[in-house]
């Protein structure tokens, strides 16, 4: 088992253990479908058993136990309404249940609705509770949000300045992108959506880019919404701030950051210029206006933002542009 570093050679505990967690997390969503026993799950962590699941519950409020049983239960909660031809008992067996019976008894206790009710039309209110949680929070959060995006916009050495006027409400125009899989080191946010605690994320984020070397040349970059906030409660939202890797690269311990790989494949993709207090409802707005009528379906990958190298800010307004990509394919 890997020791873990010494405080005081320039590693921080919480960097190590928010990187084991990271580690874990990611690794319990890429084999749902797999035995994902405590055992398991801390020799991803590096840790002994004993020590881990208590600091996994420390660090997130939940046990493993239950991270596991969540994220199978909302993958299957997103699946059932992406999927419909997929049988429930097919979707179950998909994220590691046994049968219909106990997945059933799981759904409901959870979402309150039974995975057929689910599918036709039960997730509603579920998905409503979540959105009237998320418009308090950014109101509550809205004048930090203000100073956040300032600070952000006017950082010249982190993000290159250019002036982006608003679109002000002017339909998406969407295309049509095959993207290639690329390798990518991240540093994760877990809370609401839209909130400024994102933004001071990508700042943390950006610094440490620049001082290991990743901003020169400019890069492309990458924001990552990992769950589904009409599916996930608003603080279990997980949001990764990305930047393009090579093979050679591998993160310190000392540093928060880990190491993923984004999906390649056909995307659906949408001009997005605004601040970042906006971008949410522009997802909103992308998702619930643009894909119900297209003739796609979402596919089961994350979407991302994606930020070009010609990435600008304007330091009056904190505007910038990026694409909103959306993994889709034919219904």
């Amino acid at each position: 088992m890997r020791r873990r570093p010494r405080v005081g050679a320039g590693v921080t505990d919480r960097s190590w253990y928010i990187a084991a967690i990271n580690r874990v997390v990611d690794h319990i969503d890429a084999h749902l479908a797999e035995a994902l026993d405590l055992e398991t799950l801390a020799r991803v962590a590096h840790f002994s058993p004993w020590h881990f699941h208590r600091l996994f519950q420390a660090l997130t409020g939940e046990t493993l136990a239950d991270r596991v049983r969540r994220r199978r239960l909302e993958t299957a909660a997103a699946r059932l309404l992406t999927t419909p031809p997929q049988t429930a008992l097919a979707i179950a067996l998909d994220v590691g249940f046994g049968s219909a019976e106990v997945f059933s008894r799981a759904f409901r206790a959870h979402f309150g609705v039974t995975p057929t009710a689910w599918r036709q039309g039960g997730f509603r209110a579920w998905a409503r509770k979540h959105r009237v949680q998320l418009r308090k929070i950014h109101q509550a959060d809205r004048k930090t949000n203000q100073a956040t995006v300032t600070g952000f916009s006017q950082d010249g050495d982190l993000w290159p300045h250019g002036h982006h006027p608003r679109k002000g409400g002017k339909p998406m125009q969407v295309e049509m992108r095959t993207l290639p899989e690329t390798r990518v080191a991240y540093m994760r946010h877990v809370g609401p959506y839209g909130s400024s605690s994102i933004t001071k994320m990508w700042m943390r984020f950006a610094a440490w880019c620049g001082a290991n070397g990743l901003l020169t040349p400019r890069p492309t970059m990458f924001g990552i919404s990992q769950d589904s906030p009409k599916i996930t409660a608003p603080d279990k939202c997980r949001y990764d701030a990305c930047v393009e890797v090579d093979d050679r690269f591998q993160p310190q311990p000392k540093d928060e950051i880990g190491v993923q790989t984004i999906w390649g494949g056909r995307y659906a993709c949408a001009r997005f210029t605004g601040s970042a207090a906006d971008i949410h409802d522009a997802w909103m707005r992308f998702i619930g206006g643009w894909i119900p009528d297209s003739g796609y379906q979402c596919e089961n990958h994350p979407a991302i933002e994606l930020y070009e190298p010609d990435f600008t800010v304007d330091p009056k307004t904190g505007v910038f542009s990026c694409l909103l990509c959306m993994p889709v394919r034919p219904q």
